[in-house]
């Protein structure tokens, strides 16, 4: 098993996206939230699981899809490490060295 650790960043996005949501949606934005965390939890056992981000086609940086929203994560040898969460229709983020 490896580590899963979220950065500031991601929380940051996952969080604004369910304020935004709340507005209309409370029970929504924290089903949102919830499924999320319930789709990240799997990769303490399999890291590799969710598909390659076509935009960067690195091997270790990859996404797993919830509901319209990608879930962009790096794998390193004993962590996980998500990086951003972001709407699909949206372009994909700026993310600095990763």
């Amino acid at each position: 098993m490896v580590e899963v650790r979220w950065t500031d960043q991601a929380i940051e996005d996952l969080d604004a996206i369910c304020q935004f949501i709340a507005r209309d949606a409370p029970r929504a934005a924290d089903a949102l939230a919830e499924r999320v965390k319930r789709s990240i939890e799997r990769l303490s056992e399999f890291p590799s699981s969710g598909r390659v981000v076509p935009e960067r086609g690195q091997s270790d940086i990859r996404e797993v899809i919830v509901q319209h929203y990608r879930v962009i994560y790096r794998v390193k040898s004993e962590l996980v490490e998500i990086l951003t969460v972001f709407h699909g229709s949206r372009r994909f983020p700026d993310l600095g060295d990763a």
